[in-house]
């Protein structure tokens, strides 16, 4: 689709009043930042100063990503594509791409320190993915600025320990061969990389904490929650929290994860003697079996202890 053709489909969508959200996205480009399709507009550019602001500020999310961005790259760089790593405003902090396609991808502004959201270059997979919470394709004319239609975008939001966007994953290809089966695998890769570092960041934020695994009912996202030797529930990430109804004020309370997970309390009384025996028979291992050695551990006698083993049936 050549530039004037493309011009008019943004219009004709619009002024069809389309629902979809590529087309909710061209309408937020022309109505909430005033861009027109024709314009010849490159990402706005942070200065050095800026950008080191912006890596400093996310510092934590580039830690936890770049395992993973090399994992990625390794599967995807070598079929001409790159990888950027926004924060939560666009601006792309780290950067993955072979030197023979630099020159290419430099031009379009996919490079650290630039800005990828709506309002800078209008629908494009970074900025539209921040914008609607959820991962996107834009692919080739989808872009709303005829200079980006060249390109195939595949983003998945980040969200951090609270649910919050923090972070976005982009996979972007401007090679003319790509069709549609290629997006939607480069996609898939994308949403399991940004699952991986949105685990990698809850774990981070909850360190030291048990993690649980919760169904989360076919969500691509990790439904996580973070567990304290009480059993009361610290954290839940966003597929945890909208599979079991939580949000901030729940999660302060203190709610146990039992009862959020329904499980069974009619053998309480049973419970806090299969905790006390488990206890006891972790003490015991870690003194090799030696009793005068656990109760010096437990800060009781020999005697005391060996009542507890014989109550709870420990050997």
């Amino acid at each position: 689709m050549n530039h004037s053709d493309h011009v008019n489909a943004v219009a004709h969508q619009l002024s069809a009043a389309a629902s979809s959200p590529v087309a909710a996205s061209w309408r937020r480009c022309m109505t909430v930042h005033g861009l027109s399709p024709e314009e010849a507009r490159t990402p706005w550019r942070l200065t050095e100063t800026e950008f080191m602001q912006a890596r400093e500020r996310s510092g934590h999310v580039i830690e936890e990503a770049n395992d993973e961005m090399d994992r990625l790259f390794l599967t995807v760089g070598k079929a001409g594509c790159c990888l950027l790593l926004t924060d939560e405003r666009g601006i792309a902090l780290e950067r993955r791409g072979a030197v023979g396609d630099d020159k290419d991808f430099r031009g379009l502004g996919l490079w650290s320190g630039t800005v990828w959201s709506e309002a800078s270059v209008g629908t494009n997979g970074i900025g539209t993915a921040i914008a609607d919470e959820r991962a996107v394709l834009i692919h080739r004319d989808q872009h709303f600025l005829s200079a980006n239609t060249g390109l195939s975008c595949a983003t998945a939001p980040i969200r951090d320990h609270m649910g919050r966007i923090t972070a976005a994953l982009d996979i972007s290809t401007c090679r003319e061969d790509v069709n549609d089966m290629t997006v939607l695998i480069l996609s898939q890769a994308v949403r399991d990389a940004a699952a991986r570092i949105e685990a990698n960041l809850f774990r981070r934020a909850f360190n030291g904490a048990r993690i649980l695994l919760v169904n989360g009912e076919g969500k691509s996202a990790p439904a996580l929650l973070a567990i304290d030797r009480d059993d009361l529930v610290l954290g839940a990430t966003r597929a945890a929290r909208q599979t079991l109804g939580l949000d901030d004020r729940k999660i302060a309370t203190g709610i146990p994860a039992a009862d959020l997970l329904h499980e069974d309390h009619s053998g309480q009384g049973r419970d806090l003697l299969d905790a006390e025996r488990a206890a006891l028979r972790r003490v015991l291992s870690r003194a090799g079996g030696n009793v005068s050695q656990a109760a010096e551990i437990l800060g009781i006698s020999r005697a005391t202890l060996y009542r507890k083993m014989k109550k709870l049936s420990v050997e």
